[in-house]
């Protein structure tokens, strides 16, 4: 007997194709969270080299001060402290919204692989129920194959019978 077409072969493409676009996508995140990433490192990095600096400045100040430098030149080093440290809130300020936009890439990546996963797993409950059908479907091609030769089992044990009821 000839076996049947899986009647959800064409949701099996589909469900294939959008598990392989959900890892396209995962793909994405991820490249996109390694390179949020890297400009996280670059703007810390930016960040330690002005509190480096603002560090240095502030304690030139205060050897200057300890010299008993001319009032003037302590004035114009402060002055210049204050714009160090205002760049230095500043590379705070890029830090912080670097790491929102680190936190955003990692929500994102979460969001794509709970996708994928989920995608997946309908794959791997589609590929138990093609199992199952191909069981039901064995078994009743079974059946009906063990009807059948019964059925002609049958047919020829009676014309057995006729012919030798006739011959007596």
């Amino acid at each position: 007997m000839k076996k049947e077409k899986y009647p959800l072969a064409e949701l099996v493409q589909i469900k294939q194709k959008r598990l392989e676009e959900a890892e396209k996508i995962l793909k994405e995140k991820r490249q996109a969270l390694a390179r949020e990433e890297e400009k996280m490192v670059k703007v810390q990095a930016e960040r330690d080299k002005v509190k480096g600096h603002q560090e240095a400045k502030l304690t030139q100040l205060r050897e200057e001060m300890d010299k008993g430098s001319p009032s003037l030149k302590i004035q114009q080093m402060k002055q210049y402290l204050k714009l160090v440290m205002e760049n230095l809130k500043t590379q705070d300020a890029k830090v912080k919204e670097q790491k929102k936009q680190v936190e955003a890439a990692i929500q994102q990546v979460e969001a794509a692989r709970r996708e994928y996963l989920q995608r997946q797993t309908d794959i791997e409950k589609l590929g138990i129920h093609h199992k199952e059908w191909d069981k039901e479907i064995s078994a009743e091609i079974l059946r009906k194959e063990t009807i059948e030769e019964d059925e002609l089992g049958s047919s020829q044990h009676e014309r057995l019978k006729r012919k030798k009821h006739k011959e007596k």
